[in-house]
């Protein structure tokens, strides 16, 4: 078992959304879901998944908690392609998308990156980083190509 695993509380969709992330994300797996009776939220569903070797627990215990940005999962995306797919399986809300950011269809913010961003990041040329960081800023969806060319100065 590992020692933290992140765990988030929905109202009643663990379930939907356990299936929905193991069907996202390759070598993804529904790990064990367990009901549990008499709580003070009465019957409450928990389900692990495991996603790129990582548990996480979902819980569905009543609409007592709301997700907000102040948590998000960043998903490192090697190329556009790859990019572009976890961007089109989980943003669900097109007013929230922003610098990579979106939410999913249970209100989840996910960050989805590009790893060539991260390491143009880890340059220490401040002129490179202001460029990419001006076009990122303007970016729903991130185009690698685009943040490419700002850090290239083209």
């Amino acid at each position: 078992m590992q020692k933290i695993s992140p765990f988030l509380w929905f109202d009643k969709e663990a379930s939907e959304a356990a299936k929905f992330y193991t069907a996202v994300f390759r070598d993804a797996q529904i790990v064990e879901s367990n009901i549990l009776e008499d709580t003070p939220s009465g019957t409450v569903e928990i389900v692990t998944i495991r996603l790129f070797g990582q548990e996480y627990q979902l819980m569905s215990a009543g609409p007592f908690c709301k997700f907000n940005e102040s948590i998000s999962f960043v998903v490192h995306c090697d190329n556009q392609e790859e990019l572009d797919y976890y961007w089109s399986k989980l943003s669900a809300d097109p007013l929230a998308e922003q610098c990579g950011w979106l939410k999913d269809k249970f209100g989840i913010s996910w960050q989805i990156v590009p790893t060539a961003m991260i390491e143009m990041q880890k340059s220490g040329d401040k002129q490179k980083l202001a460029r990419v960081t001006q076009a990122f800023l303007k970016m729903k969806k991130f185009d690698i190509a685009a943040l490419q060319r700002a850090y290239d100065g083209d």
